[in-house]
Order: structure tokens, then sequence, then C-alpha cells
């Protein structure tokens, strides 16, 4: 899995114009599923996401997680961050996983986060969607799966 998390003060997405999803204080998370992703991916995804400390203290300092600060998540399914772009001038989406199962393993990384307790939206999955977005800090990390293991804490 790779993921783009952004924290932000707020977000939301549309489709055709109307409001899907909108969150206020948290971080919106742009996450694409690639072929060889199962549950141990999963896991880590929402673990790590609800306990990255990227939220300041009340000294300034990215010291608080999401979890610490009753954040909320705007999940969103972009299947454009698998892309390779190593050849040519195209992207190869080939490491992209098959749309049903990436919608589900998505859904489940969002039930996981709603069962520790976060507040969580989504866009439509494979949808056209329009995600704005006041990114607060700038903050944004980039998660991928090579950079992480089971352990990795």
């Amino acid at each position: 899995m790779r993921a783009v998390i952004q924290r932000v003060k707020g977000a939301k997405v549309e489709v055709e114009g109307k409001t899907v999803g909108e969150i206020g204080k948290g971080l919106l998370v742009l996450a694409a599923v690639e072929k060889g992703d199962g549950e141990r991916e999963m896991e880590f995804l929402a673990r790590k996401v609800a306990e990255l400390r990227i939220f300041e203290d009340e000294e300034g300092r990215m010291n608080l997680s999401l979890l610490e600060t009753g954040g909320e998540i705007l999940l969103i399914s972009q299947f454009t961050l698998a892309a390779r772009i190593k050849k040519g001038r195209r992207p190869s989406f080939s490491k992209a996983e098959e749309p049903e199962r990436a919608k589900k393993m998505l859904e489940g990384v969002a039930e996981r986060w709603r069962k520790m307790g976060i507040k969580v939206e989504e866009g439509v999955f494979g949808a056209r969607m329009q995600v704005s977005l006041l990114n607060y800090g700038p903050v944004t990390i980039i998660l991928d799966r090579q950079y992480g293991g089971e352990n990795d804490r």
C-alpha cells in the first residue's frame, strides 16, 4: 500500500458537485492498494496513520497522534499512487490492485480506524472526485509498504 498523508485543518471531497465527505482537524489520506497487499498491509496502514505523532503538543512540538487529539480522517482512494514511471513518459498502473479487491481493502482500513474511535469520511471509490484541503504546517508524509514492516512502530 502507498499513501500520502496530509495534516489538515479541514478537507472535503465532492462528486458531481455534491459534498460526499468532509472533516475538520485531522488527516487527509490518499491511498492506493497494490497487488500483493493483504491483511498485514491493511493493519500497518491503519495503525501507522492513527499513531503518527504529527500533531503539535502544548509546546508546539509534533508529539501527538490523531488518536490523542481526537482528529478525523478523510480517506480517498487514489490508484494513481501505484503508478510506475521508470520507463517512458506514460505511467504504468500494472502494480495497482484490481478495483473490487482494492475497494474492499480500503473499506477494511476505514473500519479499523472506526473501531479505534476515529471519525472517518470517505470519497466514492472509482468516481472522479474533487478534493479540497487546508494543509496545516504544511505537513505531508509519504507512506510506502517498502519502508515499513510488521514490526515497524
